[in-house]
């Protein structure tokens, strides 16, 4: 009767165990497992190495205690055995080894790290300031600046500089490259060559506050081309609003207090507090990377910032349905 009851329990649990480890098999999750770029791949190697080192030393080892424990198991026949001091040779043995083991795992890591750290010489540069909760991006030879959302050109080195405004934060895209924190009052830098085109996620790796999950970030890697147009692009002033609902948004935002915190090129408003927002409706999500970017997502959003993202620090006094249509209009218009 008990052992029936208990495995009741042991099938949901396993079926609960399994539902948490498929749950990271979606082929749209980022993995460090899935390199796009040659830093990442080296990262991933070194992975693999030390993996495969760590199951051959499991199975050894756990070979050997079996082995021990059938070989010399004692019998119902069996005396005390003679007590004897240990075997020295077998002590040297199992010191010696693992420390050749360790010393084989420091020499792969030492190398990989050497040449992960090596920063190279040209391509494009990019300062990434980490914020509660949300990421200001800045190209300072180019001119752009924008956030949440950072394009790069592939087969070309990307370096970063990397700098936090508030908090501890951590910059990280795992098809990319690995970790690195962004430090209140210091300048950390990291660099990868992203060798496939696409999209990749990433996040902040440091817990930073509430809204640490929701804060996100992509990285677009685009042919030369189309970064050389993005970048164009980026550089212009703000669109100016053409219907009369987008004018009029325009000057809500310029009259309201949304010019405290948010710049827009082209107008009077000049805020740092918050995201750059001239080419506000070129970019796929807002809100720290975590909301798609539409009209109702952003009527939402005026409407209640926290009920889409809690703990954000966004404050703007109560619109009306009026003011946030024409901020809506006049926002999607900035691209």
């Amino acid at each position: 009767m008990h052992r029936s009851n208990d495995f009741k329990f042991i099938l949901p649990a396993m079926g609960a165990l399994a539902v948490l480890l498929l749950a990271g098999c979606s082929p749209d999750s980022p993995t460090w497992l899935n390199p796009a770029s040659p830093n990442a791949a080296k990262a991933t190697d070194l992975f693999n190495l030390i993996f495969l080192i760590s199951v051959a030393t499991f199975v050894l080892v756990e070979g050997l205690l079996l082995y021990s424990v059938i070989r010399f198991r004692r019998k119902s026949t069996d005396e005390m055995p003679t007590q004897i001091h240990g075997n020295t040779r077998l002590e040297i043995a199992w010191t010696v080894a693992p420390a050749l083991v360790l010393l084989v795992v420091f020499g792969f890591t030492w190398q990989t790290l050497n040449e992960l750290e090596t920063m190279p010489t040209g391509g494009v540069k990019v300062k990434v300031v980490g914020s509660q909760w949300w990421w200001h991006v800045e190209y300072p030879d180019l001119g752009v600046v924008t956030a949440n959302e950072i394009h790069v050109p592939v087969n070309q080195p990307v370096t970063f500089s990397l700098e936090g405004k508030d908090v501890i934060h951590s910059f990280w895209v795992p098809e990319l490259g690995g970790k690195r924190d962004l430090v209140p009052g210091k300048v950390n830098t990291t660099w990868f060559r992203p060798t496939k085109i696409g999209t990749f996620r990433g996040a902040c790796a440091e817990f930073c506050g509430s809204a640490h999950a929701n804060m996100r970030f992509t990285v677009v890697v685009q042919s030369q081309d189309d970064f050389n147009k993005w970048v164009a692009a980026q550089k212009q002033d703000a669109a100016a609003p053409v219907s009369d609902l987008a004018k009029q948004g325009e000057q809500e935002f310029v009259k309201g207090v949304c010019v405290a915190c948010h710049t827009i090129g082209g107008t009077a408003a000049k805020g740092t507090v918050g995201p750059n927002l001239t080419h506000f409706a070129a970019r796929k999500t807002f809100g720290g990377g975590i909301i798609e970017n539409n009209t109702e997502n952003l009527k939402a959003w005026l409407k209640n910032p926290q009920a889409l993202k809690p703990g954000n620090i966004m404050v703007i006094p109560k619109l009306t349905d009026t003011q946030v249509n024409a901020l809506v209009e006049y926002l999607n218009g900035l691209k």
